[in-house]
């Protein structure tokens, strides 16, 4: 039979080639794409049905790309005619686009099932049932590091601190960048159940039996420190965070600052509109970034406007200030003569769209561009480094308290720093 549909689709072909259309048996197309599958597949144009109901008409064009997909049509039906069990076709249309993206070697570009998707806007507003950590994975050694421990949270509560690698979660699984979302739906869940979690710090292993609860997420936390000189630390381009900061930003100006820390160490970054709403606040009429695409095209379309805050302007960052948190330093220190403190930072100089597909609620997010700073920065792969290099002490794992100048030598230096600046 598959014989038979090939030579048809053969001489189909040679028929069609002065015309600008190919026609394609309808089973041919089905057992490509199936029906309802949600496979996210969308032609150009609706294909006119023509010489009854077991053909279509598609563009040349169209024809030449179903048979590049043509391996995957006899994977599906080899597994539907002859696989043991009862095949769970859903399940394989969803692995072939999460392998379809990860074919692109890029661990910025990936599927959402429906789950995730709507787990990832839960988070990104902040509010959800969980343990209370922020994870940071590293794509390049597999390792996923705790950023942030939420003030009142579960994982607070038992003892989980900041720099504590995630090792594993309930009883066999052993945690690395690519089943981290598998890890995050386990510590999930209902309000009032617990689960197993094993972090290894210092070395070790430590388990702690943690509550999940309901975890109000803050962006933003701010104080006026000695000599009229803000601090806000910033935990990530999320929710309403550029809001919260220009709060806390207003409080401080209201309160005498001249001057205005910003603590973006382990910020991994998030919504880059976030980072141009928060540098406009100190730029006048400029570029927070461009973007430079693959075909050597450049957009210039994150611009700041007149009427910035007269204030002296120090960043801390760290390895593991990241993305929009780079965008904002780059912008800043090269539009608004800010001065950075701490370590090189991460190196993400690339931008990710995040998108919908099909009608299921998948989604996907996907590399676009890389971005360079307004002065033409490189940033991917580099990172950026501060005028003023500070590294943590042996053995400090910077677990000290907010604004704590007794212990954070690198928040003490941007103080020591931004003195300076106001002389």
């Amino acid at each position: 039979m598959k014989k038979k549909i090939l030579l048809v689709a053969s001489l189909l072909a040679v028929l069609c080639l002065l015309s600008s259309c190919m026609m394609v048996p309808a089973s041919v197309l089905e057992s490509m794409f199936g029906s309802g599958t949600g496979s996210g597949y969308t032609a150009p144009e609706k294909p006119a049905v023509t010489g009854g109901s077991d053909q279509v008409t598609v563009s040349r064009s169209e024809y030449e790309r179903l048979l590049r997909f043509s391996e995957l049509a006899d994977l599906y039906d080899m597994a539907q005619g002859y696989f043991y069990k009862e095949p769970d076709t859903k399940q394989m249309l969803e692995y072939a686009e999460r392998g379809l993206l990860a074919g692109l070697d890029d661990p910025y570009t990936f599927y959402y099932s429906p789950d995730e998707f709507s787990q990832m806007w839960e988070e990104d507003e902040g509010n959800y049932v969980g343990i209370g950590v922020m994870i940071l994975a590293d794509g390049r050694t597999g390792i996923c590091v705790i950023t942030r421990v939420f003030k009142g949270s579960p994982a607070e509560a038992a003892g989980v601190m900041r720099g504590d690698i995630l090792y594993r979660v309930g009883e066999d699984l052993y945690v690395t960048d690519e089943n981290l979302t598998e890890a995050v739906n386990i510590m999930r869940g209902e309000p009032g159940t617990s689960v197993d979690v094993t972090f290894i710090r210092n070395d070790e292993e430590i388990t702690f039996n943690i509550m999940r609860q309901e975890v109000n997420v803050n962006q933003v936390e701010s104080t006026l420190l000695e000599d009229g000189i803000g601090y806000i630390a910033m935990y990530q381009f999320a929710g309403e965070a550029d809001a919260e900061f220009r709060d806390a930003l207003n409080d401080l100006l209201n309160q005498g600052a001249k001057a205005v820390i910003i603590d973006l160490r382990d910020n991994t970054g998030g919504w880059v509109e976030q980072a141009r709403v928060i540098a406009d606040l100190f730029m006048d009429d400029g570029e927070l970034c461009y973007l430079v695409f693959r075909d050597g095209e450049e957009e210039h379309g994150y611009r700041t406007k007149n009427g910035k805050t007269d204030a002296a302007i120090t960043i801390l960052v760290n390895e593991m200030t990241a993305s929009s948190s780079e965008i904002l330093t780059g912008a800043l220190r090269d539009c608004a003569n800010a001065t950075v403190v701490g370590t090189q930072t991460f190196g993400k100089g690339i931008v990710q769209n995040v998108l919908p597909l099909g009608e299921s609620g998948a989604g996907f997010q996907i590399t676009v561009a890389e971005y360079f700073t307004p002065a033409g920065n490189k940033v991917h792969e580099v990172g950026i480094t501060p005028d003023i290099v500070v590294e943590r002490p042996e053995g400090d794992s910077g677990t000290y308290d907010f604004a704590d100048l007794e212990n954070d030598i690198q928040l003490k230096t941007a103080l020591e720093a931004t003195r300076e600046k106001l002389k």
